[in-house]
């Protein structure tokens, strides 16, 4: 990535609605090298997606919880990460789950409509047998919100 690059992914994400010719007139650059950019960190997997940003709050999920779960590791008795995953990815209410190290063996982040949808929500993600025990803590504030485009600044500067 350059500093090129780099003004593309701050103009799409300030303005995701721009079009192609009006990102060439904003940079000083020709349509096509808009383009050939856009394809090149597409292609590379550095822009993941076009789609917009939702807010769970504003969708009626204004609260969020991160789970701890332990998870049996004996695929004969429906243990795995990947099976975990797969009945978590059936749950609208979680947002991501990852494998981690530490205490525990995944994390998930998830979003309830109320304390007591909470419960509902930690209650539908035991429901899998390979979930031997999990802990939940509950956010108060968001500090820093999920960001990517300081880390993408700081690849190009190097």
């Amino acid at each position: 990535m350059d500093s090129l690059d780099g003004r593309l992914i701050d103009l799409f994400a300030a303005d995701p609605r721009v079009g192609v010719l009006e990102a060439s007139r904003r940079l000083g650059v020709a349509r096509g090298t808009v383009q050939a950019r856009l394809d090149k960190l597409v292609g590379s997997g550095v822009i993941t997606g076009w789609g917009p940003d939702l807010s769970p709050e504003a969708l009626g999920y204004p609260v969020t919880a991160f789970l701890t779960l332990e998870i049996r590791q004996e695929p004969a008795q429906g243990g795995g990460h990947d099976r975990v995953a797969e009945h978590l990815a059936e749950i609208p209410e979680v947002l991501e789950a990852h494998t981690i190290t530490g205490a525990g063996d995944m994390w998930a982040r998830v979003v309830a409509r109320s304390n007591t949808d909470l419960q509902r929500v930690i209650d539908r993600v035991l429901e899998n047998p390979a979930i031997v025990r999990s802990s939940t803590v509950i956010a108060l504030a968001t500090q820093v919100p999920y960001r990517v485009r300081p880390l993408a600044r700081c690849a190009i500067e190097g």
